[in-house]
């Protein structure tokens, strides 16, 4: 009797330190300019970076920002390698891997935009324009429901956003979607000249929201709860907002706390 309630206690005791006992939370930042970037020599910055920055003060741990790809941040989060990314567009298959925080901090009234070779000749005017053609899609990103549920499009996956770029200038791909407001934005999009790369008539417009996402191990602490609280506070005194407004994102609402 006295081993099985130690063993109990044991079990009790772990669990508590396991949720409490972080050194520091490593925050997830890919490439994403304007609202992610990444230096040449590895410094981070972008709206993420901001928003967490703002709320270390006031919290008793260490946030460390770790610089990935898209794609290899998304999987490190999955797997509790990491704690904190931010950006995510919230779908019923990443809610099973992780959690998400609200309200979302980014909020685009942006487009699903197809970027072709000028040279290609290519002409996408509607959604059916899309079957027989080789897309480039961002390994692990979200876009809109028919597009990502469609099975019978011939999706070709790219570590980054600067990967699906030069995959479609090498001719490997004869398409790369993208959200437009950030490839736009995107270094890979602008040292190329113009006439290289065009968009193609046919969008999908939609607002997009982006959202913090905590692995599932870290939601399960009382950090988790902490940050979560700082980020309704940031909301409510109207810093949030201003911490967005520098990357023309819309305003952040306490209205927006109870959806």
């Amino acid at each position: 009797m006295k081993h099985y309630i130690a063993s109990l206690l044991l079990f009790f005791f772990s669990g508590l330190v396991s949720a409490n006992s972080y050194e520091k939370v490593l925050v997830a930042v890919d490439h994403a300019p304007p609202y992610g970037m990444i230096s040449d020599d590895g410094k981070v910055s972008g709206a993420i970076v901001d928003i967490m920055r703002e709320m270390q003060p006031s919290l008793p741990i260490k946030f460390e920002y770790v610089a990935c790809p898209f794609s290899r941040c998304l999987k490190m989060l999955e797997q509790n390698e990491l704690d904190v990314m931010g950006g995510l567009i919230r779908t019923e298959a990443r809610e099973q891997k992780m959690q998400f925080l609200t309200p979302p901090y980014m909020m685009l009234s942006s487009s699903f935009v197809f970027y072709a070779k000028a040279d290609s000749e290519l002409k996408i005017n509607n959604y059916q324009d899309l079957v027989g053609k080789r897309i480039a899609v961002m390994r692990g990103a979200a876009h809109f429901p028919r597009f990502d549920t469609d099975k019978t499009l011939t999706k070709i996956e790219a570590l980054s956003e600067h990967n699906a770029f030069e995959m479609l200038l090498k001719n490997r791909v004869d398409l790369v979607i993208a959200v437009e407001e950030t490839a736009d934005h995107a270094s890979v999009f602008l040292q190329r000249p113009s006439q290289e790369i065009v968009k193609m008539p046919y969008r999908y417009k939609d607002v997009i929201y982006g959202h913090i996402a905590l692995s599932k191990q870290f939601a399960s602490s009382s950090l988790a709860e902490k940050i979560q609280e700082r980020l309704n506070t940031l909301v409510l005194n109207g810093r949030l907002t201003e911490l967005v407004k520098s990357y023309n994102l819309p305003p952040v609402t306490a209205v927006a706390i109870d959806k």
